[in-house]
């Protein structure tokens, strides 16, 4: 639909959100369905998150369902939006990954970021602390070598079947991970497109500081965030509705909730700070009719100069969001299997 785009990859992040009645394993299943859906409208990729003791997101275990979604599936690449290194043990993140490689070979990404269990407790049960998310350049460069082998923290272990196999790694940033990717030599995933301003600061300094590696010659960047179409503007911003309020209950709440639908959401009698969150929640995001939403992804394609678009949005109606990719996938001139 818009020449622009020719050539930019359009991938998904999926974070398997519960809605408002279901079980997680209805969510998980969905997560599934919607990768065979995606991959048929041509997506590049499909991954899955990591959150821990979110009552709103079921994926909780992404290397578990990244392979759920890979034997699913056959052409898309299947991922993980990412795995928080430092809730864990590099080895154990080195070895799942090398049995995902094993299972699926050329299919399997690595997104690694650098977040801990955002509560005391959760860290508590994780057994991990604040201090932990401090050492993510170090424990990059320990998971990196136990692919490679040389990996000095531990002197004659092996890391199997993971060490000798190439999956591609990705690290997963805002500002200071920006740096950490560029001196690692890895591409990078960058989001949200609401900081537009932030966001491309922070892909410059990658860019500027970016050094060739053994996984990654040149810079590559992957712009991530929320982008909703459909028929009409007023269609598309509802799509947004559920998750604006998710995120306006969590941040007075504390507690991040199951998708609620739209009327439902409307119907709700709102504090002042509320409201506020919730209206903050709905502007910024690439959002409107397939014109509008091109339109947007041009600009910030060429504002940012990335190679790579990973589309982050969640709504309550699965079928909306459907039709959503589908539209975005005619905006961005996808090839269907089906076609």
């Amino acid at each position: 639909m818009t020449s622009s785009l020719g050539g930019i990859r359009f991938s998904l992040l999926d974070r398997s959100r519960t809605r408002e009645g279901e079980d997680g394993a209805v969510a998980l299943r969905a997560s599934v369905e919607l990768a065979r859906e995606v991959e048929a409208l041509g997506y590049h990729r499909f991954w899955v998150s990591e959150h821990h003791s979110v009552p709103g997101v079921a994926g909780s275990a992404p290397t578990v369902l990244a392979a759920a979604v890979a034997a699913a599936t056959s052409t898309i690449r299947v991922g993980t939006g990412g795995v928080m290194l430092p809730n864990h043990q590099p080895m154990v993140v080195a070895e799942q990954f090398g049995v995902l490689e094993s299972l699926f070979p050329g299919r399997i990404d690595m997104g690694l970021g650098r977040s801990v269990g955002f509560t005391d407790g959760i860290r508590r049960a994780l057994g991990r602390d604040k201090e932990d998310a401090d050492r993510f350049g170090e424990q990059l460069a320990e998971l990196l070598g136990w692919f490679t082998g040389t990996q000095t923290a531990h002197p004659q272990v092996h890391a199997r079947p993971a060490e000798g196999l190439r999956v591609p790694p990705y690290v997963l940033a805002t500002g200071e991970g920006a740096s950490i990717a560029a001196e690692a030599g890895l591409p990078l995933v960058i989001g949200d497109l609401r900081g537009r301003e932030r966001m491309l600061g922070a892909v410059d300094t990658y860019r500027s500081a970016f050094r060739p590696s053994a996984w990654a010659e040149e810079p590559y960047v992957v712009i991530a965030g929320t982008v909703a179409v459909a028929a009409t503007e007023e269609e598309a911003r509802n799509l947004l509705i559920p998750e604006a309020w998710s995120l306006a209950h969590s941040r007075t709440q504390g507690v991040f909730p199951p998708l609620m639908p739209v009327e439902a959401v409307r119907r709700l009698s709102m504090t002042d700070k509320q409201r506020g969150f919730f209206e903050s929640g709905l502007t910024g995001h690439v959002c409107g009719t397939e014109e509008q939403v091109g339109d947007a992804l041009e600009r910030v394609v060429k504002e940012s100069g990335a190679q790579e678009v990973l589309v982050t949005t969640s709504t309550y109606d699965r079928a909306a969001l459907l039709d959503s990719y589908r539209r975005l996938a005619r905006v961005a001139g996808l090839t269907s299997a089906n076609t």
